[in-house]
């Protein structure tokens, strides 16, 4: 099986457009983020080759992918939130112990009984010093908090989002990957091709030079088959320069340390996929979309925000007190002392702040539903897309597999008349140039379908095991 990469790469012959019935290149979504494009490099090179399957770039692209990684973070700080979230619900309990050396002057708080002469005693205007110890317990319990309550809600639900966020971004990273896989398969399958073009293209100019050294072909014969053979090696040149770049690419993709070379094998089946029917297809993404998913979550989070933001007017109740002992010395001259207090808290004026925040709340509310109704279309085009993509790009491959046979016949014709001296360059010339394109409309057209593969899986939200059941690649 050949492989190519998209139309107008560096590497196909003397920069020419592509062949007439090639598909575009499909970029997958991640490739537009810097993020998934970076990775943590995992380990230290080594001097060998590493050999790498599409599943093993899989794999290490999971553990190693930058993109991967941060919402993995992400996710962990959604779940502190909720810890913080559920804190407003439970009582919270807080230890003491203290010594107090004291000393009071009763003028200044206001005690300026003076007794006459003759009473016989007098009262010190100023008290101590003496000490005290206290050992408490302090406890304060939320009994009734809509407001906690329903922020708590809304935490759970964000807790659910950012689950299915990292798995959104594992989809991405088996995505990218692939296609970055595929694009080294093409890139090196392209080498091939182009060094068995050289081949023959020599092959032509070698016979060339013989005819016109025996004096039966003109030099304008020699030099169109010359101007050939220098137009194919120049396109190998071009090709195995973006091989190489391509590599790197993908090796910043999944992780691999710096400066470790590996080769791949073509991961292709050949077992074509059957498109399944568009009701099915839908049905399946927005089951197993962990985007949708993931917004359907925002939205119930928001509106769980707003409930929370309404409550602020609902009254409050709490119940806290405290325990311990107390005297002038701990477990030899002191006692029990405890205070139990109930409160009830409402609001009567906050000038504006509980209206502020309601409305802030529904227009975020607002926003997740409208996020949602977006990704909603988003996913009926990205399926119908990969559908349409996977037939298209099917359908090229038999076509361009049967015009590569009548291409190669056609070739092999004009080297034997050229041999028999019938014809001269000219003719050859051109059938070398059809093969070449025969071949590029095919390897683009297979690169295409399995690009399609890839795309149709991410569709269906079912990337890392619908690549990997596609291909062939077994964890």
């Amino acid at each position: 099986m050949t492989w190519a990469q998209g139309p107008g790469s560096p590497g196909q012959p003397g920069g020419e457009a592509a062949p007439v019935g090639q598909a575009p290149q499909t970029t997958a979504p991640a490739q537009g983020d810097p993020t998934f494009q970076g990775s943590v490099p995992q380990g230290t090179a080594s001097g060998t080759a590493l050999p790498l399957t599409l599943n093993d770039a899989i794999t290490r692209g999971l553990k190693a992918n930058l993109g991967v990684l941060t919402n993995q973070q992400a996710s962990l700080e959604v779940r502190a939130e909720r810890v913080r979230a559920l804190s407003g619900l439970l009582p919270t309990v807080t230890g003491q112990l203290s010594m107090t050396e004291q000393q009071i002057n009763l003028q200044a708080l206001g005690f300026l009984v003076h007794l006459p002469p003759g009473a016989g005693f007098s009262i010190p205007s100023i008290v101590g010093p003496y000490s005290y110890q206290a050992a408490l317990a302090n406890a304060t319990v939320p009994l009734f908090d809509f407001k906690a309550i329903s922020n708590f809600r809304a935490s759970r639900e964000d807790v659910k989002a950012s689950v299915l966020s990292v798995k959104n971004a594992r989809d991405l990273v088996v995505q990218a990957v692939s296609n970055a896989y595929l694009q080294i398969i093409a890139d090196a399958a392209r080498i091939i091709a182009t060094r068995a073009e050289i081949d023959a293209d020599n092959a032509v100019y070698t016979n060339a030079v013989r005819r016109h050294d025996a004096g039966v072909a003109i030099g304008l014969d020699v030099l169109r088959s010359q101007v050939e053979l220098k137009q194919r090696q120049q396109a190998l040149v071009a090709t195995t320069n973006q091989f190489e770049k391509d590599k790197l690419t993908l090796g910043r993709i999944i992780g691999l340390p710096v400066g470790q070379d590996f080769t791949t094998a073509d991961p292709s089946p050949s077992v074509r996929l059957e498109a399944m029917p568009l009701p099915e297809a839908l049905k399946q993404a927005y089951e197993h979309r962990p985007d949708y998913q993931a917004a359907k979550s925002r939205v119930l989070a928001a509106q769980f925000s707003l409930r929370a933001s309404k409550a602020e007017r609902y009254p409050t109740l709490t119940a806290s007190g405290f325990y311990g002992d107390e005297g002038l010395r701990l477990l030899t001259n002191s006692h029990g002392v405890f205070q139990a207090t109930g409160a009830i808290s409402f609001n009567i004026f906050d000038g504006g702040r509980i209206r502020a925040d309601i409305e802030e709340s529904n227009a975020e509310l607002t926003d997740r539903r409208n996020e949602l109704a977006n990704l909603q279309g988003q996913i009926d085009y990205e399926v119908r897309s990969a559908l349409l993509d996977l037939k298209s790009s099917g359908d090229q491959v038999d076509v361009a597999r049967s015009n590569m046979d009548l291409a190669g016949q056609s070739l092999r014709q004009s080297q034997d008349r050229f041999a028999a001296g019938v014809t001269n360059t000219v003719e050859v010339v051109q059938a070398q140039q059809a093969v070449a394109d025969a071949n590029e409309n095919l390897i683009s057209a297979e690169y295409q379908y399995n690009v399609a593969k890839v795309s149709l899986a991410r569709a269906l939200g079912l990337a890392e095991e619908g690549v990997r059941n596609y291909f062939n690649q077994r964890p």
